[in-house]
């Protein structure tokens, strides 16, 4: 077989575009594959500046790296090591390519050769592979955050278990001795005339059965509002007389002479979760008559005006100072004036969490010795 020929049929049949130029960059050879690489026919490109084969934006850089390579001690190497280059088809698409330069002479002068390759899929490949460990990176946050929130929640719940033992041990000690020593009196007060003495006395079982339900009860709201628990019934409700029943069941628990004023201005129907608005008002009233002294006033207001729902509860006690007020939301805080008197530190922990839940904010204005007043806004509802 002719050598030649051998060649000629190896370079035309090679399955990679192969382009020989001429000293003024002018091709003189495309091979078949080069040819649809690109889309044109050999009578479209025999004789043409390579350059039509470059993306408009590289033509005059291109043209000097090619002169530079001619000219200057040309050797095979690959083309544009670390850049993406681009080849330019007829019908104006650009495609990704790899490009890899040699030269040979003849009598008629030296020739550079270019070897390219389409990587376009290569180039897709690349891209599935990033976006994939993107999103494998992104998951992989996710759970980590996921985590990072459960083992939080956690180290909540168990240090809100943990602060429970503590504080029962405590809280419940007084109360459990008041019941056992009550009830054991009881038993021996076995007269007709005894029964003053023993109604003093049931009286004093009841009040401490009543702490430590309590008790229990916030540490429960509070486990429910760690958990997510909590949900919001909404209803249709007349706040006026909500707050008025639910008033007049406070009047037994009430300090001697202590009393409530109540007044309410505009609307009275309104969508709201009569639980939880109870729960916020029997907080802050009982609040409110725990920390004030007998012969004092407790004054209730609400309104509903144009849909926004305001209550306040203001009283006579020992207030609260500007210090302790940075803090009064927070679990198991309570103020360094209240030290001797009952109390679990989370009411007001639990208020502010069920005015968030009921679209709602919670404020406080208080001196000491000035009594204290507790102000919730809530927007209309939204569900």
């Amino acid at each position: 077989m002719d050598r030649r020929y051998f060649e000629f049929a190896l370079f035309n049949n090679a399955a990679i575009g192969i382009i020989a130029v001429d000293a003024n960059g002018q091709m003189v050879y495309v091979n078949e594959y080069a040819l649809n690489q690109f889309g044109y026919e050999k009578d479209e490109i025999y004789g043409k500046k390579i350059e039509i084969l470059i993306p408009q934006r590289y033509k005059n850089r291109h043209e000097q790296h090619r002169d530079h390579f001619h000219n200057h001690n040309p050797h095979n190497r690959p083309m544009g090591i670390g850049l993406d280059l681009h080849g330019r088809r007829k019908d104006g698409s650009e495609f990704p390519v790899e490009v890899s330069l040699s030269t040979y002479e003849t009598s008629e002068g030296r020739f550079s050769v270019a070897f390219i390759i389409d990587i376009t899929s290569r180039k897709e490949s690349e891209k599935a592979l990033l976006k994939l460990n993107e999103e494998l990176e992104q998951k992989v946050k996710e759970r980590t955050h996921s985590l990072e929130e459960a083992l939080a929640k956690e180290k909540d719940l168990n240090e809100l278990k943990s602060r429970f033992v503590s504080m029962a041990s405590h809280e419940f000690r007084t109360p459990l001795s008041t019941i056992w020593s009550s009830a054991y009196l009881v038993s021996q007060y076995t007269q007709a005339e005894d029964q003053p003495k023993r109604e003093r006395h049931i009286q004093r079982i009841v009040s401490s059965v009543n702490l430590l339900t309590d008790i229990l009860d916030d540490f429960l709201s509070v486990g429910k509002i760690e958990e997510g628990k909590i949900q919001v019934k909404v209803s249709e409700l007349n706040l006026k007389e909500l707050t008025e029943d639910f008033l007049s069941e406070l009047t037994t628990i009430l300090k001697k002479g202590q009393s409530i004023d109540y007044q309410h201005t505009g609307d009275e129907l309104i969508m709201q979760d009569p639980a939880l608005l109870k729960h916020i008002l029997m907080n802050l009233v009982s609040n409110a008559m725990k920390f004030s002294d007998e012969g004092t006033i407790i004054t209730v207001r609400t309104s509903l005006i144009n849909g926004v729902l305001t209550l306040s509860v203001k009283d006579q006690g020992v207030g609260i100072s500007e210090e302790d007020q940075e803090h009064l939301f927070e679990r198991f805080f309570r103020g360094s004036n209240v030290i001797n008197i009952e109390g679990t530190g989370l009411g007001l922990h639990i208020v502010a969490k069920y005015a968030e839940l009921l679209n709602g904010t919670i404020k406080c204005k208080s001196s000491l010795g000035e009594g204290t007043e507790f102000i919730v806004e809530f927007q209309p509802n939204r569900q």
